[in-house]
């Protein structure tokens, strides 16, 4: 094999690397509320074949890639595959599940053993975007105000509500999983606030770590049944993200595209309504604990909640930059 061979097979190991790691990023944005993998998809440069990608994703082009296994249907199946990226979509995948699981297990035992610090971390995250894609937003029509009081009453509602009420059954996950699917598309938007907001966020990070240890259990001659329990759930949450990339993605990029302002509006609403969910949700951890609010930890909230805020002014500050870059690029490129 010649040299100038290898470094070129060098050359493309190292840049699906590079999108392993841009992936990596985007999942521990997407592992917490309020930091979006889109917006980490923005600075990092991928967010247009990103979408690109995503929005290509399509039953016909399914059906294609199934057909490969037939002769005559490859030159199809191929083609299919290439419209849809799918080899930046499964180096990108890889990094983003590496970070989800990695990163959902330490938040996981934050939520249940540390809420104040934890939640009030989410608070500033949450509030931030809220503040961020605000400035995106002119409320100067009746229409955008509607919007925005529907979106706010929604999530205000139904953060205080959803745990109870929705409950944790597979159809529920199911539903889970096509709407938290939607973030992937949303700079400001993490999948993570919509699964708080859904009242699935510490269900299903505990989940994620119940199936995950069941396998390394499993590896080591351990039982199926904690696999099996536990990988009920991730199943129907996978299988709710698949459908959502064919319907709850596309409805909500439509939306952006035909009536961006009123989305918008009610977007951020839906995220101010949505604050209500890390206090909710701190104070029933903490009676589960056995204790209640303290003055010291109102004090430790609104430190953690700070310092989630700041984090999420400073990734707009490099989103903004990379947009300008973005904006810069393709100036150059018309003019020559």
């Amino acid at each position: 094999m010649s040299k100038a061979s290898d470094d070129a097979r060098g050359e493309v190991t190292a840049s699906w690397l590079v999108v392993f790691f841009k992936g990596v990023c985007m999942g521990a944005a997407d592992a917490v509320p309020g930091v979006s993998g889109g917006t980490i998809a923005l600075v990092t440069g991928i967010y247009e074949r990103l979408i690109a990608a995503v929005t290509a994703v399509s039953p016909g082009r399914i059906v294609d890639v199934l057909g490969g296994v037939a002769p005559d249907g490859r030159t199809d199946a191929v083609q299919a595959l290439r419209e849809m990226d799918v080899r930046f979509l499964l180096a990108l995948g890889a990094g983003i599940a590496t970070a989800v699981v990695s990163i959902t297990r330490v938040v996981h035992v934050g939520i249940t053993d540390f809420p104040v610090p934890t939640f009030g971390f989410f608070f500033g995250l949450i509030a931030a975007s809220a503040w961020v894609l605000f400035s995106e937003v002119e409320m100067d029509t009746p229409g955008r105000i509607g919007a925005a009081v529907a979106g706010f009453v929604f999530a205000f509602v139904l953060s205080g509500q959803a745990a109870a009420s929705l409950g944790t059954s597979a159809p529920v996950t199911f539903v889970a999983g096509a709407i938290a699917i939607s973030a992937m598309i949303l700079p400001g938007i993490s999948g993570s606030l919509l699964l708080i907001l859904l009242g699935q966020y510490e269900y299903m990070t505990g989940t994620l770590k119940a199936f995950v240890d069941g396998l390394l259990g499993l590896a080591l001659g351990g039982p199926v049944g904690p696999v099996a329990e536990s990988g009920v759930v991730v199943v129907a949450f996978m299988l709710g993200a698949v459908v959502g990339l064919f319907t709850v993605a596309h409805a909500v990029r439509w939306a952006l595209e035909h009536h961006r302002e009123p989305t918008l509006a009610f977007l951020v609403a839906l995220i101010v309504g949505a604050l209500r969910a890390p206090v909710v949700s701190t104070t029933n951890q903490l009676a589960e604990l056995g204790r209640t609010w303290t003055t010291e930890g109102y004090a430790v909230f609104a430190v953690a909640a700070v310092l989630g805020a700041v984090l999420v002014l400073l990734v707009d500050r490099y989103a903004g930059l990379a947009e300008i870059d973005d904006e810069e690029d393709t100036a150059a490129r018309s003019v020559d």
